[in-house]
């Protein structure tokens, strides 16, 4: 996908990299209103993909019944095509009115003063924003709201794990490296891991890197600035260093990107991965007969405090090139709503952002109340929501990693290079 400013593209792209193909259509920066008066807004997201089909339309009808003067179309596409497309539409100010976020994107975007200040909406249209589960801000003010959060669990095959002849999943990090390796020595393309390390997209580093840490209850901050040099740090990198040079990880590590990951998950080549919560319907959609489980990710020998996972939320911004600000906060709030928001939540098998909302798992998959257990025995972390350029901070980090990967260097090296560059960040 081309990063050069153009109005209106479109792509043919497999949805959640799984085999569903989704047209893409570029951000024009909102319809403007008709001759009628009738408002047309843009929102851009990569969440109707990984929903049952229709499920983000059905909303967007139900909310168009009851605002007969505001149309709202949909901009759907996989996370990384929409990541990508956001910053490249924010750059040429054709972004959409209404715009999915991850919370590593705010800092950027908002430097670019591409995302309009939520607090200032919410002041205007009196909205109480107590029933808010969370908001990203940035000096001091509102830019993203996350509308449902996803945990990021331990997925593992069982069958390949059964073959391996590895009687329990994994609880720690001594039982992972072991069942990685009987795995791999399966043969054929299967390996017992997959870590996404591309630098186009490095979230890699966030989900399936420093999560290690994050499970052991480590952090990569201290008092608010880097702290990689730290030995929590230190032991996950070299941890997943150790996969590496074991031949555990899937060959191509250092280009595959998140959508490639769940493909090789799907396809029952690898043994385990870490992944969204939100991708279980489309992999079980896309295998019927894969059988896999979910489990938290593997501790520390030793560590028996609370266990981290990550998380990710979907997020919802406001653009600040939009002509129609007051609508698209109108649908903003509809998304966050009580009744909207239990209904999307359920629908995406992820927590709520409105506090006063609840899913309803009666009929969901067990691994789905199997993940909500891990994540309420747990304690969610995402260390860079927020952050400034988070995404940067994500590519230096796995920039640096790559290195110690090709033997140019220590992992002392890398983190210590990539502590001094994420300083200047700060």
């Amino acid at each position: 996908m081309s990063k050069g400013a153009r109005r209106y593209w479109k792509a043919a792209v497999a949805a959640v990299a799984i085999g569903t193909t989704i047209a893409m259509t570029g951000c024009s920066g909102g319809s403007g209103a008709g001759a009628d008066g009738k408002v047309t807004l843009e929102f851009s997201q990569w969440w109707a993909p990984e929903l049952p089909d229709g499920a983000l339309q059905g909303i967007v009808d139900d909310f168009e019944k009851s605002h007969k003067d505001i149309t709202v179309k949909l901009i759907s596409g996989p996370y990384a095509s929409t990541q990508d497309q956001t910053f490249t539409a924010a750059a040429s100010g054709t972004m959409a009115d209404v715009v999915g976020l991850d919370g590593a994107w705010v800092s950027d975007l908002h430097k670019q003063g591409a995302l309009a200040n939520l607090t200032d909406l919410m002041k205007s249209s009196d909205y109480d924003d107590s029933q808010l589960a969370a908001q990203v801000k940035q000096d001091g003010s509102t830019y993203m709201i996350p509308v449902v959060n996803f945990v990021y669990p331990l997925f593992v095959n069982e069958d390949l794990l059964k073959k391996a002849g590895v009687s329990e999943v994994p609880s720690t990090r001594t039982e992972f490296k072991a069942a990685a390796d009987k795995i791999s020595k399966l043969g054929g393309q299967t390996k017992g891991w997959v870590i996404p390390l591309s630098t186009e997209n490095p979230n890699g580093i966030q989900n399936d890197l420093m999560s290690w840490a994050w499970a052991s209850g480590g952090s990569m901050l201290k008092d608010g600035q880097p702290d990689l040099t730290n030995s929590s740090v230190k032991s996950a990198t070299e941890f997943v260093k150790s996969l590496y040079d074991a031949k555990d990880v899937t060959p191509g590590a250092l280009t595959l990107q998140e959508t490639d990951k769940v493909t090789e998950f799907t396809n029952g080549r690898v043994g385990m991965m870490i992944d969204s919560l939100s991708h279980i319907d489309a992999i079980k959609k896309a295998s019927p007969d894969l059988k896999f489980t979910v489990a938290s990710i593997p501790a520390e020998d030793g560590y028996s405090g609370k266990r981290g996972i990550p998380y990710a939320s979907w997020g919802i911004g406001v653009s600040d090139q939009s002509e129609h600000k007051e609508q698209a906060f109108e649908f903003v709030k509809y998304l966050m709503s009580k009744t909207v928001n239990s209904k999307l939540s359920t629908e995406a098998n992820a927590f709520p952002g409105n506090t006063q909302s609840t899913p309803d798992l009666s009929d969901a998959d067990p691994l789905y109340q199997k993940a909500f257990d891990i994540y309420k025995a747990g304690t969610p972390v995402n260390e860079f929501t927020g952050l400034p350029t988070a995404d940067q901070l994500m590519r230096t980090f796995d920039e640096q990693f790559q290195k110690a990967l090709e033997g140019q260097q220590s992992v002392d090296q890398a983190l210590q290079n990539a502590q001094t560059e994420w300083k200047s960040k700060f």
